[in-house]
């Protein structure tokens, strides 16, 4: 038990109080909570009275900090919570300040999720399994992200996919054409898109015979560098396995193959 001695703005935050008692400080409180508490000079205060107002106070600072979170932009019920928790607000505070900001209208869970999965859809390359990964990490409820995700259609995740497909064809344009397929599915797998969807997008792309062709001839000419110095017949099964290796066509890389010698004699 303690009598308050001084009650005293603080300088950085005029709407806070430092709260001394017995002629030592005890506690800071909000203007808000010193008011409710009526709290003033000469005031008795037990040890319980304090550990009260310690967490009405969180629950105005706590409310004020989350309002300020949240204005940035919507979050999650968790986020929210695990931002109080960065910010040291009393645990005894937790539940009475998200259930104030409920009550205020800003926290909503479904209505986050809403917008997150319309704004992901429509500023990122991300497929609906990446975006349904992520709001699980927010703390969504799994059942809720399944529905609130049917709004991806699959024609929106098949035109998504294709441009992205296309995008690391060109890329991996110094490859074969079945590697820079491969290389495409891969990437567009690790974006969140299903595997039924990679092969529509696959398929809606064109070949492109003159892109191979130049693919071809880049990496055969760097593989001639390596075994031109070899006899022709062990020069034919190093440069096949080479290229072949890398997904070329077999007719095509003899094609190349007769090429590179036919000039590599007319060097001689």
């Amino acid at each position: 038990m303690g009598v308050i001695t001084k009650i005293s703005v603080q300088q950085k935050r005029i709407d806070r109080y430092n709260i001394e008692v017995d002629g030592s400080y005890a506690f800071s409180a909000d203007e808000a909570v010193l008011i409710e508490f009526e709290l003033k000079k000469g005031r008795v205060l037990t040890e319980a009275d304090i550990e009260v107002i310690t967490v009405r106070d969180g629950v105005y600072r706590g409310v004020n900090t989350a309002i300020q979170f949240l204005s940035l932009r919507m979050r999650s019920k968790k986020e929210v919570l695990d931002y109080l928790k960065k910010k040291e607000i009393e645990p005894g505070a937790w539940d009475e300040i998200m259930e104030r900001l409920e009550t205020m209208g800003y926290l909503n869970d479904e209505q986050f999720a809403d917008a997150y999965i319309k704004t992901q859809i429509q500023t990122t390359e991300k497929g609906p399994k990446l975006i349904l990964r992520e709001l699980k990490e927010k703390g969504i409820d799994d059942h809720a992200a399944s529905l609130l995700i049917e709004q991806f259609t699959e024609e929106d995740q098949v035109e998504k996919a294709a441009a992205l497909f296309e995008k690391q064809l060109k890329k991996f344009k110094r490859d074969s054409a079945f590697l820079q397929q491969k290389k495409a599915e891969q990437y567009i797998m690790t974006k969140g898109y299903s595997a039924d969807i990679v092969k529509k997008a696959a398929t809606a792309a064109e070949p492109d015979e003159e892109a191979e062709l130049e693919a071809l001839m880049h990496q055969a000419e760097r593989a001639h560098r390596r075994y031109r110095s070899f006899e022709e017949r062990e020069y034919r099964q190093k440069m096949k396995a080479a290229l072949y290796r890398k997904g070329f066509d077999l007719t095509d890389i003899d094609r190349v193959i007769d090429r590179l010698l036919e000039e590599q004699r007319g060097d001689e």
